[in-house]
């Protein structure tokens, strides 16, 4: 009975001591120029919910991307939110983005971006700040590949930008 109540009054005590939890806050996105059509296509990937959370906390209406006609329907605020949170320069010059369109891919989203009349460039600078906005340690992995080569960078809210040479 003593050696119950023992190990009783220990789970007791031991749990108390929980572990904050810890978010992690991640996306993924991939640069890559296509030589043959002379343009820079992008996928990036980002966490459904959290997308939808600073879409709407951004434009202050109820966005929804659950469904495959909602990403219709949002298609011009989701273009309108990364031409804000994701710029690329090569070589000095901004490129404009377009956004192709997006799938889900199990609990995120898969954003297909592109720029196209695009020479050759030696520098890349890109800005990634998406979802900072709305969580201050948010990470956004950024490849970038030309050719043969590829960059990776960190970005975050507090180093949102980063040039790479080819």
């Amino acid at each position: 009975m003593k050696k119950t109540l023992a190990l009783l009054f220990a789970f007791i005590f031991l749990s108390s001591f929980v572990a904050e939890d810890h978010e992690t806050y991640l996306s993924v996105t991939e640069i890559e120029y296509d030589v043959e059509q002379e343009s820079i296509q992008i996928i990036s990937r980002v966490f459904i919910d959290d997308f939808e959370n600073v879409l709407s906390k951004r434009y202050q209406k109820d966005i929804s991307l659950s469904y495959k006609e909602e990403l219709s329907t949002n298609k011009a605020i989701m273009e309108k939110y990364l031409g804000t949170k994701l710029k690329i320069m090569v070589d000095g010059k901004l490129l404009e983005l377009k956004l192709l369109g997006s799938k889900f891919d199990a609990d995120q989203i898969v954003l297909f971006l592109e720029s196209t009349n695009i020479k050759s460039f030696n520098k890349v600078k890109v800005e990634n700040l998406i979802l900072t906005d709305l969580f201050d340690a948010q990470k956004n992995i950024t490849h970038i590949k030309k050719g043969e080569e590829i960059e990776s960078m960190l970005l975050t809210k507090s180093k949102g930008s980063n040039s790479v040479n080819f």
